[in-house]
Parts: C-alpha cells; structure tokens; sequence
C-alpha cells in the first residue's frame, strides 16, 4: 500500500482534486487542497495549473510533512477523503453506429485490420489508419469491420465524429468520448490536460475498439491515441497525413466487378436487366464510389445524365447533382436554403424556416432528401449534409436563388434559433438579470425542458452567432450569448460555448461598450474561462465586466463581477486578494438605495458574500473570523428555507471546524446538511458530506 505522505501518493492526490472540479463538491476539495497547503507551508501557495506547478506543490508538501508529524496526519486525514476519478461513474458498454446491410469486396482492407488487431502488443498502440476519397466508403468499412470483430472488444467499441463544428477542439472530443464510457458530466475534468489523463486510465485495462471518423489532421487525433494493449484504433480519414505511427489502410475505388454487384445488390435484378443499356453510363459516372452507387441505385429508371464525367471529377458531387436533378421543385429548394451554412444536426423546425413554409411540409421533405442521400440521419429526427453535398446545395443556392434569397433564409434561421434561446433562457433562469429580455413565441413546460432545448441545440446556437457575427447582425450576436447563460451555470458544456462566448466578448467590446450587456457579456466569458482553468484568461474578463457594469451604473451587476473576480482568486488559492475583491463588492452594495434596481435582492447577496468572506479567511487559516462570517450566513439562509445554500454554509462551517481538529463540532454540522440536502438533487454534495463524515468517524476513532 502506498505511504499517504510519499511524493507519489501526494501528486496522486494534487492530481486527482484537481481535475475533479467539474462539480461544485471538487471546487469545494480544492479550496480545502489550497487551505491544507498554505498551512502546511506556512505561506501562500499558488494553485497549480499545469503537471510541472502541481510537481511543484507535491514537492513542497512532501518536504514538509516528513518532518511534522502533526501536518502528517493532517494531510493523511484529508487525502483519505479524496474520492478517485470515476468513482460514481455508470458503467456503460458503447457502440458503433449501425452497419449497413450490403457490403461489398474490401477483403484486403479487411485482412489487413484483422493483423493490426491481432499484432503481439510491443509497446506501441495498435492503429490503422483508413484512408479514401469522400463517398469510398472508409467509413462505412470501419464500422463494418468493427461489428465483425465485436467479440475480440468485449469492453466496447467508442465512435466520434472529428468533423464539424467543435471537432478540432481535443477538449470536446474528449468530453464525448468520456460520456460514452460513462462518466457523467459532474466527473469530467474541466481541463483538456485533465481529460486526457483521465481517458488514458479509463482505457489502461480495457479491452476495446476506438474509431475515430473524418479525421483531419494528426494533431487533433494525437491526444486521443493510447498505448493501453487491448484497444484498437481506426482512424478515417480522406488522405493520410503525416506525424501518427500507423498501419496505413488505402480504400480505393471500388472495381467494375464489385461496383455492379453492389448496384445489383442495392437495385435488384430485374432492375439491373431493365437499365442494361444505360448501365455502364452510370457505372463510369459513379466511380467506384459506394456513396454514389447507392444514390444511383434507386433512379436507375431516370433519363440517363448526358455529360461524360470529367477526369477526376468528384463522384460524390456527381451523384449529388444527379439526385438533386430529379427532385420535386420543392424538396429541391429545402435542400438548397437549408445548405447554405453548416448546421451541426438541424431539424425540421430549422429546415421550415431556412424555407419559409411550415413544419409540417419541412418534415416529409427531409426525409425525402434522405432517402435519396442528400441528408445524413443523424436520429431524433434531425440530420446533416455531406461536406461535399452541402456545398453542391450551397452552390445550387446562389445560382438558383441568388444573394439576396440566401441571405434572407439564413437570416430567418438565425432568427428561429435566437427565438428558442431567448425562451428557453427565460424559462430556464428567469430571476437572473443577465438572461436577455424581449419576448419569444416559444413556451417551455419548466426549467427542465428549456434547459433541455439549450443543451439540444448548443452546437446550432454556436453555427448561430458565427453567421450573426458574418451578417453584422450585431444585437442578435449580443443575445444568442446572452442567451447561453442558463447553459453555461446549471449545465456546463463550456468547450462547446467557447468560441461563441469569444464573438459575444469581442462583439461587446466593439459595439456596447460601457453597458449592462458588454458587462453580461464579458462575465460570461470569465465564468467559462474559469471552469476550463483558464483562469489566466478569465481575470481580464472578469475586470472588463466589472468596469463595464460600473459604466452603465448598474450596480448589482457591477458588485457581482467584483464578486466573481474575488471567487476566481479562491480557485487560485489567493486567499487575501479574494477577500478584499468581497469586501469591495460589499461596498458597492452599500450604494444601493432602497429603491434602486437590486434592493430587493440584497439581503441574500449580503448573506452570499459573508459566506465567501469565511472560505477566504478559511483559506487564511483565521478561523475564528471565517466560522463567525459563515455562521452569519447560515443564520440568513436557514431563516429564508434555502435548503441549498444552508448546506453549503453548513459544509464550509464543518470544514472549518474539521482544518482545526475539532471532529465532534463538525459531525453535527455535516449531519445537519445531509438532512437538509435529503431532498435536493445533489448527489456530489452529498458524496463529499459523507467522505467528511468518514474523516470525523475515522479520526475521533482512535482517540476514545
């Protein structure tokens, strides 16, 4: 068993806490991480954020405690409290997506996966990189060969989409990957670093298939690859790309031969028999590409297309101009207008406006461009286009309907999505102030199912603010953002939101600055930037928020921006700097009249900042003034029935009293907020309030 106070278990530890800190009980364990070290070292300590400061810290921790046995125990006592990644996380047995039924020829292909997964682990990773045109069906082989072979991954088999919005961000990728695997969103580390750890030790005793589609470059697949000797990885990509050691797997057209069975397969032969004469027509124009013989096989009764392909030519495009010739003028349309900007999974809802008829005439002529393959499925009725498809029908577009047509289908797709964000926002956080206002002819049953449509449609409000920020369409930049904060506080997806939050950021510098909105705007941005460990990044943004609220005079925004800057410092462990950022929002409290904007709210405030002035005094290990300022708030948040935030006073009280020993003052105060937190949906919490309760019960132990 390894010794609690060696550098190994000590760095476990540092590591473990801090990539734990997607839930509020992690940022909990790491105030009291950065309160336990300042102790230890008789000094301020600065958080770490990258391996090499947290080596640091492990280091300084370890040459101390060997030689005090008292900070010993401490430490002993407080890492025993420290829950391992994964710990509530559900098991769960991923797998690809569905096969096709046909599949043709590719033996080669086949047999040379079949040896890298089989190949005697040596050390290095075992991967295959799969490489062809769009439409050669790499991925198609990937996933055919991986249900082939479900029995050598008895553990699973992992799919991501590298294509996309979003995809080249490593933290996302990551984030999908881990929930495959189980882990919830609370257990997600906050940092791309963290994540990759904590993929890589999910991986090490696994035995499993990881498929990696559309990739597009080496560095983005790179952080995904892993040395653990049971999984496999298929990477897809279009050509290979240099920088990655792996079994190259070239998937080329397919031949005549295999490309008529594979028509035949499709169409039937009576069909076959029927077309003879226009057979090898088509054949020469799909190019051995299964994408275009599948779109080919249900017209092979259509007049046959005159012009010769050209060397070279794309067949995907090709058979893409082919269906669309045969399209109804209506189906026709949808697809052009819906193409016209890359929305990552859109619906019928989306497809009605980018057109401008109704949903109900949107839905049937979805799933007629799919079934004639101009649409992807992508389930729960929604789909995507091709990269080659799409930009035929974005091509299509703007010699059919022309600029200004274009424009104003994007622009009313914009618009319906900035409908359900302003909505869903005031539905799901209505008492905040920086949720926009105005009025939405979308109506959510609670605050459940509207912060389900945000979370459902991020990736699209996202493509949203992009083709805002193009239009110049600034105010709806301003509240598509705006609109994201319920998102961003009760349910994360931070690395999603970023790039969006970025326009808002410099949207707000550019076209409102000194107002509430650049204020709301540039506190969003910190807020995400901190729950990512950005917190070099976040500080400006904090500071911008807190001037331009000042600015606009709004002075409950302008204290809480100096609020969240003094939270930004306790994750930093900066202990006094975060108590004099809440005592300076104290007194820009103070200049709230009673009939000012705020007044109502400012007793919970008042009550709110008491309870961060006692972490911070906590974390300068005075005591007595931190457990004097909590109870303070305690008192306010029992006598208001806030059963949340009384357990969370409660827990910072118990901590408190647990930094100085005392055992059997805290034990009243953890089971007090187990009780309180009986009826909330808060299982972290009440994870860490047990391990607390484990530390009282396992220290008071020995002392009867």
């Amino acid at each position: 068993m390894l010794d609690p106070i060696s550098l190994a278990a000590i760095s476990a530890v540092l590591g473990t806490v801090g990539s734990g800190m997607a839930n509020e009980a992690g940022r909990w364990a790491w105030e009291s991480t950065g309160g336990l070290v300042r102790r230890i070292a008789g000094r301020e300590v600065a958080a770490p954020t990258n391996a090499e400061q947290l080596t640091q810290v492990a280091q300084l921790v370890h040459e101390r405690v060997q030689g005090d046995q008292q900070l010993a125990r401490a430490w002993t006592l407080f890492a025993q409290g420290v829950r391992m990644p994964g710990a509530g996380s559900r098991p769960e047995h991923p797998r690809l997506p569905p096969s096709t039924r046909y599949f043709t020829d590719r033996q080669k292909a086949l047999k040379l996966l079949d040896k890298e997964a089989s190949r005697a682990f040596d050390g290095s990773p075992r991967v295959a990189l799969l490489h062809g045109r769009e439409g050669m069906g790499t991925s198609t082989l990937a996933v055919h060969w991986g249900w082939r072979q479900a029995d050598r991954f008895p553990d699973g088999q992992l799919y991501a989409d590298l294509r996309g919005p979003g995809a080249t961000d490593t933290g996302a990728l990551l984030s999908s990957l881990l929930r495959q695997l189980g882990l919830p969103d609370e257990e997600i580390p906050p940092s791309t670093e963290d994540r990759v750890d904590r993929f890589g030790r999910h991986l090490a005793d696994r035995r499993l298939l990881l498929v990696l589609d559309h990739a597009q470059s080496a560095a983005q697949i790179r952080p995904l690859l892993t040395p653990a000797p049971g999984v496999f990885t298929v990477v897809v990509t279009r050509r290979p790309f240099p920088g990655i050691d792996a079994l190259p797997v070239q998937v080329d057209p397919l031949a005549r031969r295999d490309a008529l069975r594979l028509l035949t397969d499709l169409a039937g032969k009576p069909a076959i028999t029927a077309a003879k004469a226009t057979l090898p027509a088509v054949l020469e124009r799909c190019g051995g590409s299964p994408y275009a013989l599948r779109a080919a096989a249900p017209r092979l009764s259509a007049p046959p297309v005159e012009e010769p392909p050209q060397p070279g030519s794309d067949p995907v495009r090709a058979a893409a101009e082919d269906s669309y010739r045969l399209l109804r003028p209506e189906a026709a349309r949808l697809y052009r207008l819906t193409g016209l900007r890359d929305w990552p999974a859109f619906d019928a809802a989306a497809a009605a406006r980018a057109a401008d008829i109704e949903e109900t005439e949107a839905a049937p002529l979805l799933e007629e461009l799919a079934d004639t393959l101009l649409l992807e499925r992508t389930g729960a009725g929604r789909y995507h286009y091709r990269p080659v498809v799409r930009a035929h029908a974005e091509a299509a577009a703007a010699a059919t309907d022309g600029i200004a047509v274009c424009s104003a289908a994007v622009s009313r797709t914009v618009e319906g999505y900035l409908h359900l964000a302003v909505g869903a926002a005031q539905a799901a956080l209505p008492e905040s102030w920086r949720v926009p206002s105005g009025t939405s002819p979308l109506r959510y049953a609670d605050r459940g199912e509207a912060l389900a449509a945000l979370a459902t449609e991020s990736r699209n409000l996202v493509q949203a603010v992009y083709a805002a920020e193009e239009f110049r369409d600034w105010d709806t930049v301003a509240r598509l953002c705006q609109a994201l904060w319920p998102l961003q506080l009760k349910a994360g997806h931070h690395d999603v939101l970023l790039p969006a939050l970025r326009i808002g950021a410099r949207t707000a510098d550019a076209h409102f600055p000194g107002t509430r909105t650049a204020g709301s705007l540039h506190a969003q941005l910190a807020h995400t930037l901190t729950e990512l460990r950005r917190w070099d990044e976040a500080e400006p943004e904090a500071r911008a928020a807190a001037r331009d609220e000042h600015a606009a005079g709004h002075a409950r925004g302008h204290a809480s921006a100096v609020e969240f800057l003094g939270l930004l410092r306790l994750r930093q462990w900066r202990w006094q700097e975060a108590y004099d950022s809440f005592e300076e929002a104290s007194v820009v409290l103070d200049g709230i009249g009673p009939e000012d904007e705020g007044a109502g709210d400012l007793p919970r405030a008042r009550a709110l900042l008491e309870r961060h002035r006692g972490r911070a005094l906590r974390g300068l290990g005075r005591r007595d003034e931190a457990r004097e300022r909590l109870e303070r708030a305690l008192r306010f948040f029992r006598e208001s029935g806030e059963a949340y935030n009384t357990a969370r006073a409660l827990t910072d009280l118990a901590e408190t009293r647990l930094d100085g020993g005392e055992f059997a003052q805290a034990l009243p105060l953890i089971d007090e907020a187990l009780v309180a937190l009986a009826k909330e949906n808060a299982a972290y919490h009440l994870a860490h309030l047990r391990s607390l309760r484990e530390r009282c019960v396992s220290a008071a132990g020995p002392q009867e």
